[in-house]
């Protein structure tokens, strides 16, 4: 029993842990509470947190952009349009026509969830 104890409060622990790492916000997480299943609502909700990471990626890049020599800027800007096709292709997959509802939220979060990622790593390179 107190094994059980210990390991759900890791598991406690760990989990805003793991939002920070994520990096997506406490108005996602509160949106998604609010849309309470509704596919349309949490669409939204991952539309508009989408779109913060979209904002924060393009910061992001442009500013690393600023400070790179041109060859550099050449590299990372190849990279970015490679990443983008993939991302692109790889969120696509996602959405199955015949998925159902379900394959729209899991083709939202993918979009969302990469673009978060992408700008995580590019931050790292600041």
């Amino acid at each position: 029993m107190r094994h059980v104890l210990i390991v759900g409060l890791m598991l406690a622990v760990a989990q805003p842990v793991f939002a920070a790492e994520q990096d997506i916000g406490a108005a996602f997480s509160a949106c998604m509470e609010q849309a309470g299943g509704v596919t349309m609502a949490m669409i939204d909700c991952m539309g508009t947190e989408y779109q913060r990471q979209d904002v924060r990626l393009n910061k992001v890049y442009q500013e690393l952009m600023s400070g790179l020599s041109s060859e550099r800027k050449q590299q990372l800007q190849k990279a970015q349009r490679l990443w983008l096709k993939f991302r692109d292709a790889n969120c696509d997959f996602y959405y199955d026509p015949d998925g159902g509802s379900l394959a729209r939220v899991n083709a939202n979060d993918c979009f969302m969830m990469a673009t978060e990622a992408r700008a995580k790593e590019l931050e790292g390179f600041r």
